[in-house]
């Protein structure tokens, strides 16, 4: 599949793998796709996302990422679905990290390590969102994949990296219409 990817695709791929690395992640998420995406210039998916203004948001999307991998990728309807069932999310993350130290329900280091040295694999929702934007790209009866089909499935894939982008505004609809016009690219 990587062979239909144009340079700026393979490139926020390789900005999330290096982006997981730095922050000591076993896997590549999706969020660290969005984050490679962010840090994107001249592509397709940087015109889209600057002209939903990117400028103005970004460091509040990394935020929110943030804050959902201290929640153990939980989205915000999961901890209220459970804050319903009685679960406090947030006293759960304040115990462990009491114990365990910042960012342990994020599980990627122990003792402040790598776990393995190794470059950290793709996450299932990672593959995911891979696996998603071939079919996207498919659907548009595109000859490759570019990082705009990543950004598409970002924003059509359930999860934290959906989420925070549709609190920015930024979902599969507003992003089909500055790519194609107005024009609805079918989900896929």
């Amino acid at each position: 599949m990587f062979e239909r990817f144009t340079k700026d695709a393979r490139g926020v791929v390789q900005g999330a793998v290096a982006c997981a690395g730095r922050e000591g992640a076993q896997t590549v998420g999706a969020g660290h796709l969005l984050l490679a995406l962010l840090d994107q210039e001249g592509s397709w998916g940087s015109f889209a996302l600057a002209a939903l203004g990117s400028d103005d948001w970004r460091e509040s999307v990394r935020r929110d990422l943030g804050e959902a991998r201290r929640r153990a990728g939980l989205t915000r309807a999961d901890a209220d679905a459970l804050a319903g069932l009685g679960i406090d999310v947030e006293e759960i993350i304040a115990r462990m990290e009491e114990a365990h130290g910042v960012g342990a329900m994020a599980g990627d280091t122990r003792d402040g390590r790598r776990w393995s040295g190794q470059r950290p694999r793709f996450s299932r929702e990672a593959k995911d969102v891979l696996e998603k934007s071939l079919r996207m790209a498919l659907a548009r009866r595109d000859r490759h994949i570019g990082d705009e089909h990543l950004l598409l499935a970002l924003t059509v894939l359930p999860g934290v990296p959906a989420e925070v982008l549709a609190d920015h505004g930024v979902t599969h609809a507003s992003v089909t219409r500055v790519l194609y016009g107005g024009g609805e690219a079918k989900a896929g």
